[in-house]
């Protein structure tokens, strides 16, 4: 356990559907499930000419579901789980929990469909969730004097703002239609570097202590604080399309400092561990992804700027989104860390498609092969989670 981190209390009596009984169970389900749902429906709009009846053109549809419909739901439930462990309070379950889950679904049906609805009337509904969490985490923050852990919940309120952004894109009330997603990939990628450096080398240790290995994650404060200054610095600009040589140079640093902290962290160690190896792996992609941006801007005849975003969003996102949620279903539900052959299959689908739409975008000539590739791996990895994981996520606790 780090310093100053309190046991996780116990949940309060509940006997109502066994989905609602812990805080992460209906936010990674419906991650994972959507995940499936939202990349077969982008797909049939590549392949077979489908129409959804949403005011978002299929690509902004696409990129703003996997960000605020897949990840949303994938942060709301490690926030929710995470929160308890910093303050000390009780986790939420039941019909307050039932209520969170109820506005990420009304989410998701009023963008599908706000081509009926309105885009105003969609923007509020889907704006909801957000401002209730955000709402409902800093008190618990602010109860349980946790002041250490404001900057995650800051990462949310800035993943409201730009999920507000575009929509105020799509009701022409700001001139940059590509700002919202921009800002939703900064804010997770900051977010995802900012935990993965508290997540990745603590399980590394734990992992290799019971092992009895003395070659520990080597961590230093100081590195750390390079990391996130020419992470942040490299993200703004980009995220506000200002000064971007600067900003290249800053996403190229941020990438070899985040690479040189990974090599730190011994992760070749783990290659027994996959629960452990898929977070060295997701992190990874964050080095990859950094640098390939930076390149982007400086040389975007050479360096496509798809590459750098899908190795940013399906690679760092997707890989370590599905490591954690994993971990914790493991942990949670099964009482048990150790992942099986099934869900080392999983993970492999799920690397093996970041890959294959990172080189889609080099190989123009076999775009849609490489993406419908892609797209298949992401489908079976998450649709192998609900089958897996979720299964124990509809039971009663044990």
């Amino acid at each position: 356990m780090r310093p100053g981190h309190v046991p996780v209390p116990r949940y309060r009596p509940y006997s109502g559907a066994a989905l609602f009984a812990r805080s992460y169970r209906p936010f990674f389900l419906a991650a994972a499930i959507w995940a499936v749902l939202a990349l077969a429906l982008w797909l049939g709009t590549l392949t077979v000419g489908l129409e959804l009846p949403t005011r978002f053109d299929p690509v902004s549809w696409h990129a703003r579901e996997m960000l605020f419909g897949f990840v949303g739901a994938a942060v709301c439930g490690y926030l929710l789980t995470s929160t308890p462990n910093w303050t000390g309070r009780m986790p939420l379950n039941g019909a307050p929990l039932a209520g969170l889950a109820a506005l990420w679904l009304l989410g998701r049906v009023t963008i599908a469909t706000s081509d009926h609805l309105g885009g105003l009337t969609a923007a509020i509904a889907d704006l909801l969730l957000w401002l209730v969490l955000i709402a409902a985490i800093l008190r618990e923050i602010v109860a349980g004097r946790s002041w250490r852990n404001l900057p995650p919940t800051g990462a949310l309120a800035g993943l409201a703002a730009a999920n507000a952004a575009s929509h105020a894109a799509l009701l022409g009330w700001i001139e940059d239609t590509a700002l919202g997603w921009r800002a939703g990939i900064g804010v997770v990628v900051a977010l995802l570097g900012l935990i993965g450096g508290r997540v990745v080398p603590s399980f590394t240790r734990n992992w290799l202590a019971k092992r009895r290995d003395k070659r520990f994650p080597l961590t230093d404060r100081r590195l750390d604080a390079a990391v996130h200054a020419a992470s942040l610095t490299g993200l703004v600009l980009w995220v506000a399309d200002v000064w971007l040589p600067l900003a290249a140079a800053a996403l190229l640093l941020a990438g070899l400092l985040h690479a040189l902290r990974l090599l730190r962290w011994n992760g070749w160690l783990t290659l027994r561990a996959p629960i452990v190896w898929v977070l060295h792996v997701g992190y990874g992609w964050i080095p990859v992804g950094l640098i390939l941006l930076g390149l982007s801007i400086l040389m975007p005849a050479t360096v496509p700027h798809a590459a750098a975003l899908h190795a940013l969003t399906a690679g760092a996102m997707g890989t370590m989104i599905l490591g954690v949620m994993t971990r914790v279903a493991l942990a949670q539900d099964q009482r048990g860390t150790e992942a099986g052959g099934p869900t080392t299959v999983m993970f492999l689908f799920v690397v093996a498609a970041a890959a294959l739409r990172v080189i889609a975008a080099f190989v123009p000539q076999a775009y849609l092969p490489l993406l419908i590739a892609s797209g298949g791996a992401w489908i079976a990895g998450f649709a192998l989670f609900a089958l897996l994981h979720g299964r124990w996520m509809v039971r009663a606790p044990q």
